[in-house]
């Protein structure tokens, strides 16, 4: 009977340890370890490096842990020790701060995100620099991301608002430089909110006093301006920190359930609201180096729990009075460098090691050097409070120079205007203004005010040289007058030129076959739009030149467009076994098209007004000699809008309005990656009879290129045919977005690469 009782506790035990023993999935093993080397391999992970174990058992350190449940990593822990120590960061990789040059957080992010069950994620001082990408937001299970004391910058990802289970973010000590987000309050679970010591600006929104989740909000050391709204529905609010902004407003009430409140160093005036004086659980206080004004509420140093009041740096004024109470708890009081007069209570007055009083800087009456005379603080009080006759009729006399200045400005623009709509009606040629982000007839104004909203694409086209004005002399030079031999071909919208200007760089030359005339002033401002579509993977726009353009804006009767010369032909021609170019493995597919992806997710996201119809297909795809990917031929409807509807070209295959549209001719680029050039040569109507074939091995053998099939991973193989399926749906709405799209590309990469690296590993190590 012993020996079963014990065999009975013996099976418990055992199936107790079963049941809290997790083994990873094997694509989150991957994952783990590409997250340790996209960190470039920190010393705090180094316990990861051939560690043939279970992740989930591995000893948390200080700066490492890691919980998995139902065999999937639920908490990610990271500290590293890439400090912050810099006041200004210009979005540059900067040796022994942040990560190297090679660091892309778009690719650190998406491999993040194939942890999809992570709820709480704290990486921090590892140097991860750049923008935070929106897709952060796939990490839906997320409650707790903390991301201090790093280098990302911009704006917080409007996408993160559909995190609803987050309840801490704390992103400190970054340099996060927009306007601070209106969209927090979507976050219907948030408790604590911490983003200090950043860059941020703009106003405290008034939104915020919604999530009546919140107990902390710190958001010291930023840029905020503006009114401090009221707080008052916040009751469960324990710290409110707002240090060092430039609020200036007047204080607003705050809930009664606060213990500490710190916003000194901003621009706060009016009086100390008395009611301050009834926050019965408030234990700091800090409103110091402000504009405060008028009395002070002796209520405040009475509160039951306060241990910590610092009033100093303001203009308070007037005494405090004889008999005021100190609470218990009162610690350290500063009023220094106010206006206040009269004597000083007893219980600020008592020498006691249990309080730290400071009073220097007033006109007390007080045996002590720190005090100015009476008189100072009277006069300062008075100056003040009174405006001479003077100082009123100066600021009538500004007022009314204000008031002149603003007419005449009025009138010089009604002229202007008026000026304006009669040059507009003899000019027939404006495109009519029409909805936003519908391409055929841009409006003028918007085309001249187009504007890159990038930063990232910014950043990546800085070393591209400056858009300009050719000459016809200039082209006939680097062309031998337009020579056959010069001739590099011809498509719908014209010939294109190889030339060679007077300083050796190369250039391609397209001629525009446009049927539609427009002015000289419009096409400019066409061009205009075009020049500002600066991409790594776009090939850059040089310049243009007009042929024939009248100064009395007239018709143009030819326009030349100027494009830096890729070098190593077109996608296309690496996919065709009949072509004397090197055709491309799976890996080197994959960049090319995340390439691409980037580039038309830039065009329909990353300018304004947004660019559709792209012309999306292989041939379209020139390669550098590294293999780069830079698409060509787009934007071309800004100036042939009406050309092809002219020529009688199928609209539904490469005229498009929609982007729902590029993504179906982006989904057929894929498919020609997969089956290469002579399969899809048969049609689009094959090929879509043909993906079912897709789902199974057989078919997969019979239809998809040999190079790919020898070259790529089953599982990297599978992701690419699924976003190709939904690329080229028949019906618009289901196609997935070209962010959806990029991260899949991403996604697919990442697996084969570590496909590669696991087949590599096996080639070398000993059998």
């Amino acid at each position: 009977m012993g020996f079963f009782k014990l065999f009975v506790i013996v099976l418990v035990i055992c199936a107790f340890f079963i049941a809290n023993t997790y083994q990873l999935q094997s694509y989150e093993i991957q994952a783990l370890l590409q997250l340790r080397k996209h960190l470039e391999y920190p010393v705090q992970l180094d316990v990861w490096e051939n560690y043939h174990g279970d992740f989930c058992s591995l000893t948390s350190t200080l700066h490492m842990s890691i919980t998995c449940q139902d065999n999937s990593v639920t908490e990610l822990k990271i500290k590293g020790d890439k400090l912050v120590k810099l006041n200004e960061f210009h979005g540059f990789a900067i040796p022994n701060q942040t990560l190297s040059e090679g660091f892309s957080i778009d690719s650190f992010v998406t491999t993040l995100t194939r942890l999809s069950s992570l709820k709480v994620l704290t990486l921090v001082s590892l140097g991860i620099w750049g923008p935070l990408p929106d897709k952060i937001h796939r990490l839906a299970s997320l409650e707790l991301l903390d991301m201090s004391s790093n280098f990302l910058f911009g704006s917080v990802p409007f996408q993160m608002s559909r995190l609803i289970k987050l309840h801490t973010l704390t992103l400190d000590a970054n340099f996060f430089n927009e306007t601070f987000p209106d969209w927090f309050d979507s976050l219907h679970n948030l408790t604590i909110l911490s983003l200090k010591n950043n860059r941020l600006k703009g106003q405290f929104p008034s939104s915020m006093s919604k999530i009546t989740t919140l107990t902390d909000i710190v958001l010291s050391h930023n840029v905020l301006s503006g009114k401090l709204p009221d707080l008052t529905a916040l009751s469960k609010l324990l710290l409110l920190d707002l240090r060092e902004n430039h609020l200036d407003s007047e204080l607003p009430p705050l809930p009664k359930g606060l213990t500490t409140v710190l916003l000194s160093s901003n621009v706060f005036t009016g009086e100390i609201p008395v009611e301050f004086g009834t926050l019965n659980q408030l234990q700091h206080l800090d409103l110091s180096n402000n504009s405060l004004s008028g009395m002070l509420p002796a209520g405040l140093f009475s509160l039951s729990s306060i241990s910590y009041l610092n009033l100093a740096s303001n203009v308070l004024s007037g005494s405090l009075p004889s008999h005021l109470n100190c609470g218990g708890e009162l610690g350290f009081v500063d009023i220094s460098d106010n206006r206040l007069v009269g004597g000083l209570p007893s219980c600020l007055n008592t020498i006691s090691d249990k309080r730290i009083v400071k009073v220097g800087g007033n006109c007390l009456s007080l045996d002590t050097q720190y005090q100015h005379s009476e008189g100072y603080c009277k006069q300062a009080n008075s100056d003040k409070k009174q405006i001479t006759g003077k100082q009123i009729a100066l600021l009538a006399g500004v007022i009314g120079g204000i008031v002149i200045v603003v007419v005449f400005l009025l009138v010089v623009l009604f002229i202007f205007r008026r000026k304006r709509h009669a040059r507009n009606m003899v000019d027939k040629h404006i495109p009519p203004k029409v909805v936003q982000n519908t391409q055929p007839g841009v409006p003028s104004e918007l085309l001249a005010n187009a504007r890159v909203i990038s930063q990232v694409a910014n950043t990546g086209s800085q070393g591209s040289p400056s858009y300009r004005v050719f000459s016809m002399e200039e082209l006939l030079e680097a062309t031998e007058n337009f020579d056959q031999s010069a001739l590099l071909g011809e498509g719908s919208v014209g010939k294109i030129y190889k030339g060679r200007l007077e300083n050796g760089a190369y250039i391609a030359v397209r001629s525009l076959n446009v049927y539609k005339r427009y002015s000289n002033r419009n096409l400019k401002l066409r061009l205009d739009l075009l020049s500002k579509f600066r991409h790594p993977h776009l090939v850059s726009l040089l310049g243009h030149c007009i042929d024939g353009g009248a100064p009395d804006d007239s018709t143009v009767p030819r326009i030349f467009l100027i494009y830096e010369y890729i070098s190593n032909g077109n996608f296309r021609a690496h996919l065709s076994e009949n072509s004397s170019r090197k055709i491309l493995k799976w890996s080197d597919r994959l960049s090319v098209l995340i390439g691409v992806a980037k580039a038309v997710h830039f065009l329909h996201t990353g300018v304004i007004p947004s660019s559709f119809s792209n012309r999306l297909k292989t041939s379209n795809i020139l390669l550098d000699e590294h293999n780069m990917a830079k698409l060509s031929d787009f934007g071309m409807s800004i100036l042939m809008e009406e050309s092809e509807k002219a020529k009688g070209d199928d609209v539904t295959s490469w005229h498009m309005t929609k982007k729902e549209d590029d993504v179906y001719n982006f989904g057929f680029i894929l498919l020609e990656s997969l089956v290469g050039p002579s399969v899809s040569g048969k049609g689009e109507a094959f090929l879509m009879n043909e993906m079912a074939s897709f789902g199974s091995q057989d078919g997969r053998r019979r239809i998809v290129d040999p190079i790919v099939l020898a070259t790529s991973s089953n599982e990297s193989l599978s992701i690419v045919i699924s976003i190709t399926n939904k690329c080229i749906s028949t019906e618009s709405s289901t196609r997935p977005s070209f962010e959806d799209v990029l991260w899949n590309l991403q996604y697919a990469a990442q697996v084969q690469a570590t496909a590669d690296a696991d087949q590599k590993s096996d080639a070398t190590s000993p059998s």
